[in-house]
């Protein structure tokens, strides 16, 4: 499985790296084959985090074609007050996406078979305001449920919320979770539970789940 997480200028560091440990765990510690790869839109490149706090190199581009799972996380930044935003604030860094290409290879990801694209905190909101989750149930950081609804996605009040090709998960530290959750849903609750013993981290919060039709 070829895992690429996304990076964008004023990323969250915390909302990579913890799934982005996580998943490379398992390729460690089990017979499972998982390559993480830290890319951008535009390809390779130093990536600014947010708040000045560390940059990261993305040694590849964003590529749908290649990827299994495409992990989007969320933005490090001022919240917003109640005049203007701050241009290092969240809605502004995320905001800033759109003039990338970087809602159009989401675009490609979630209109491509076997293809998983999962968020962390703000980075359904990416989604979300580039017009990919009309109708979708999403997660994102409870201070964002109103204005994740407000975009025309179905908000979710849960730890992590599965749809499928649409993985999200809620603030930051539930990246650690998400991870673990997107281990089970692949490789089954052993290579879970290996790789949440090895954290020292036990999941929390609730995982909501479409309900399957009945037949």
């Amino acid at each position: 499985m070829l895992a690429q997480f996304v990076l964008f200028d004023g990323f969250d560091p915390l909302d990579v790296i913890a799934p982005c440990e996580v998943l490379a765990a398992a390729g460690e510690l089990t017979e499972h084959t998982v390559t993480v790869e830290l890319v951008s839109a535009e390809g390779p490149r130093e990536v600014p985090s947010g708040l000045g706090l560390l940059t990261l190199r993305a040694t590849a581009q964003l590529d749908p074609h290649r990827a299994d799972l495409i992990v989007v996380p969320g933005a490090a930044g001022q919240l917003p007050g109640d005049g203007e935003p701050a241009d290092d604030s969240i809605p502004v860094l995320l905001g800033r996406t759109l003039d990338t290409r970087l809602p159009a290879l989401l675009a490609q990801a979630l209109g491509r078979d076997g293809v998983t694209v999962a968020t962390v905190c703000g980075g359904s909101m990416i989604l979300a305001m580039a017009g990919l989750l009309e109708n979708r149930p999403a997660t994102t950081h409870h201070l964002g449920l109103d204005l994740l609804g407000a975009t025309g996605a179905v908000p979710v009040d849960a730890r992590v919320v599965d749809d499928g090709d649409l993985v999200t998960a809620a603030g930051v530290t539930s990246g650690l979770d998400l991870g673990l959750y997107l281990l089970e849903r692949e490789f089954g609750p052993q290579t879970a539970l290996a790789v949440e013993r090895l954290f020292a981290h036990e999941r929390r919060g609730t995982v909501w789940r479409r309900p399957v039709a009945a037949v």
